[in-house]
Order: structure tokens, then C-alpha cells, then sequence
């Protein structure tokens, strides 16, 4: 019998202004493979919010790029659309940050406390908490998991987005408790089965990111 933990990995992109960020992206899965878990990516399979050039981190006016084929750049190529997704075959799922999160997996970026969360996104994290699965969020993610709990009828779930006071006005408003957290640490929410890290929100680098992204995947998988 295969007893590897199977957990979704959500990708909004690739490009941290418009996408999912590559560091939190590719730290979560060298994470999970040496847990000895197995990483399932996936995306939202439709246009991006906007495209950045991340050299001069202008927008770039007029053209389109696929949220789903940007992230299979991150994935190399094993990706699926996150509405292909089977939460029978899943253990835990994890929302790595980045702008893509607030942009093209929810509207975040743009509504604030007001955001909707991308449909087929929103309709798998329902399942997901629906059948007590556990849920991870790195960054600028978790209001996504704000949202979606508001929306369960859930209130008081702890969450981090490290220390932003905008973005954790955000959290509250949206009816949950935010918890002021270290890069290098997350917070863990046993009775709603969510885990939180700031990640880059609050990250001085990529070693202090590793610590922070290493603890959230054992958490979660701890609760899976």
C-alpha cells in the first residue's frame, strides 16, 4: 500500500509581481520531497490579472499569459488545472504566495477584505475543508483561507501574514484572528486545521524563508 502523504500544491503563475513566487514555490517542494511526501501542482487554468516585466517590474500593456501554462514552468510540465483535482486522492493542500495570489487566485490585490476567491480555487479549498483536509498559506495567501472560512461559516481561525497592518486588517476583517509571526515560523490553527507563514512578507532572504517554508510543511503535514 502507498502510505506517501499526497498534497496539493496551488500555483498562481511564475514571477513573484505576477505570479507565484519561485523561491516559496520551489522551497515548498524541495520541503514536501524531503518530508517524503508527494507534491500534486496545479493551477487555475485562465489568463493572468496583468504581466509584469520583473526587470523593470513594469506592467506590460496588451499582453496575456495562461496562469496554468506560466506555472507549468515550475512545475516542468506535471502540472494539472486545480478543477481536475480529486480531493479523495489528497492528503493536505499548500498555497505558496506571490502577487499571483492576490491577483489570479483571488482578488485580493484590488478588493481587499472584499476579494473573491477564483472559482474552480475557491471550490476545491471548500472540499478540502469540508473533509477536515488541512490547508496551508504562505505570504500574501492566507486571506484566500480568510475568505474561504468566512464563507464556511468559520470566525476566530488564526492566521499570519507576519506583521502588515493592512493585510492583517484585512484577516480581520474578514472575521478571523491574525497572529504576528516570524519568517522563520508559522502559525498553526489545530481546530481548523490551517497552518500560516509570512514567508516574504516578512523574509530578510532565502535562508530565513527555507526555515519559515520547512516548519509550515511539517505542521501541515503533521495535521494530515
Amino acid at each position: 500500500m502507498d502510505n506517501q502523504k499526497k498534497v496539493a500544491v496551488i500555483l498562481s503563475g511564475c514571477g513573484v509581481f505576477d505570479g507565484a513566487e519561485i523561491h516559496e514555490a520551489t522551497l515548498t517542494l524541495l520541503a514536501l520531497d524531503l518530508a517524503g511526501a508527494r507534491a500534486v501542482i496545479a493551477a487555475p487554468d485562465r489568463n493572468q490579472a496583468r504581466v509584469v516585466n520583473h526587470r523593470t517590474q513594469a506592467e506590460v500593456p496588451g499582453e496575456t499569459r495562461n496562469v496554468l501554462m506560466e506555472a507549468a514552468r515550475i512545475a516542468r510540465g506535471d502540472i494539472r488545472p486545480v478543477g481536475d483535482l480529486r480531493v479523495s486522492e489528497l492528503d493536505a493542500a499548500i498555497l505558496p504566495g506571490g502577487y499571483g495570489a492576490a491577483l489570479n487566485l483571488s482578488s485580493f490585490a484590488v478588493a481587499g477584505s472584499d476579494l473573491q476567491v477564483e472559482p474552480s480555487v475557491a471550490a476545491f479549498l471548500r472540499e478540502m475543508w469540508s473533509t477536515r483536509k488541512p490547508i496551508a498559506a504562505l505570504c500574501i495567501a492566507p486571506p484566500i483561507l480568510a475568505k474561504v472560512l468566512k464563507d464556511a461559516g468559520v470566525q476566530g481561525a488564526r492566521l499570519t501574514i507576519g506583521c502588515d497592518p493592512g493585510a492583517a486588517g484585512a484577516i480581520t476583517a474578514l472575521g478571523q484572528t491574525h497572529v504576528e509571526c516570524r519568517a522563520t515560523e508559522c502559525v498553526v490553527d489545530e481546530t481548523h486545521r490551517v497552518v500560516t507563514s509570512p514567508a516574504y512578507m516578512t523574509a530578510g532572504g532565502i535562508g530565513e524563508l527555507w526555515r519559515g517554508v520547512q516548519a509550515t510543511v511539517q505542521a501541515l503535514l503533521g495535521l494530515a
